[in-house]
């Protein structure tokens, strides 16, 4: 994955503070964050609790401040053993990672976040290169993240490589010269790109380029659709390299479109996957009764998002034949459900088991 490897700090607080307020935090968190790497460690997860598929391996190219500095330790030991760092880049005139500073309100559930990032940007003649090193056959996968430049790399049933740049998505061309280099230099390859962010130019010919799409609900709304089954119907017209559209629809569930025949396109719905009196339930009543839930229990949708991504790459990769398409999106569905009841990732691998066993 090509994307931005943060280190978070999560400050817990009653209420939002208006501005010049002092208000103290109830918990404080430090962790590693940012997309990618979220995904990778849920991914990670994923594979860790399904043996059959051990041969898949994880590799990770970061870029990072220098190698002695604090923040590259913290990020390097943050993975597990599966994860290999062998291809991080090392900016040794930087001592600083890219941060985050995330401030969590009790009373919404909202969350402010605050950003920053002082490392120069992975260029494309340095993705070049790391692509060129990294594909080594005819089914491999990219995924970019269009926020930032986040890419998941994934050989045929031998290891999965994910790089990682802050390139912030300032420059959107950055992102879509990548995908056009895949596609020229190895066109085998598969492509999947997420498009989350409102008004951030350049995003929807970055989804026309892709095989995968991965939509969120705030950038279908501001563009005017109401219904996610609406988004993904309009959007079929607009990706014509498309096999899959995904869409996130927060308390209302997410869905799916497989554009395999894009006369009669296959859609599934799911509705939100959430957690009452200590057991985990498909929720189906209406939403006024969620928020009365999410009001008594904890609640954290930071990387829930990220963890919806990896459950769906997962299920494409792993189980392409023998789940349908309404398994693959329950079970991402059901693993982001439980990822928003519960702080960080921890467990979430090992709370999906009963899939892998049935």
């Amino acid at each position: 994955m090509v994307g931005a490897c943060y280190l978070d700090t999560i400050l817990t607080v009653d209420h939002y503070p208006d501005e010049d307020e002092k208000l103290r935090a109830s918990s404080v968190r430090r962790r590693r964050g940012g997309n990618c790497p979220n995904s990778v460690e849920v991914f990670q997860q994923l594979l860790d609790s399904s043996p059959e598929h051990n041969e898949i391996s994880l590799n990770l190219a970061a870029v990072l401040p220098a190698r002695s500095s604090v923040g590259s330790q913290q990020i390097k030991a943050s993975f597990g053993p599966r994860v290999n760092l062998q291809h991080c880049i090392y900016r040794e005139a930087f001592n600083e990672p890219a941060s985050s500073y995330i401030i969590k309100s009790q009373s919404t559930g909202s969350r402010t976040i605050v950003n920053y990032n002082e490392l120069p940007e992975m260029t494309v003649a340095e993705f070049v290169q790391i692509a060129d090193q990294l594909v080594r056959t005819t089914d491999d996968w990219f995924h970019f993240e269009a926020s930032s430049l986040l890419v998941l790399f994934i050989p045929h049933s031998t290891a999965v490589y994910l790089l990682t740049d802050p390139l912030q998505g300032r420059i959107p061309d950055v992102t879509l010269q990548c995908m056009q280099y895949l596609r020229q230099r190895h066109p085998a390859v598969r492509i999947s790109v997420e498009v989350e962010k409102p008004g951030r130019a350049g995003l929807q010919e970055l989804a026309a380029g892709a095989d995968v799409v991965f939509y969120a609900k705030g950038w279908a709304q501001a563009n005017g659709y109401r219904s996610p089954e609406e988004f993904l119907r309009a959007q079929a017209q607009l990706t014509p390299k498309a096999r899959y559209l995904c869409c996130t629809w927060g308390e209302e569930g997410a869905a799916i479109m497989d554009l395999a025949d894009r006369n009669t396109p296959t859609y599934e719905s799911t509705p939100a996957y959430t957690v009452a009196h200590g057991q985990v339930v498909e929720y189906v009543e209406p939403i006024s009764s969620l928020k009365d839930c999410v009001l008594t229990l904890k609640y954290s949708t930071i990387g829930a998002g990220d963890t919806f991504i990896a459950g769906m790459l997962y299920s494409l990769l792993c189980h392409p034949d023998d789940w349908d398409l309404s398994r693959k999106l329950r079970f991402a569905n059901e693993l982001a459900g439980r990822k928003v009841f519960q702080e960080g990732f921890t467990g979430l691998g090992d709370a999906m088991r009963h899939h892998f066993e049935s």
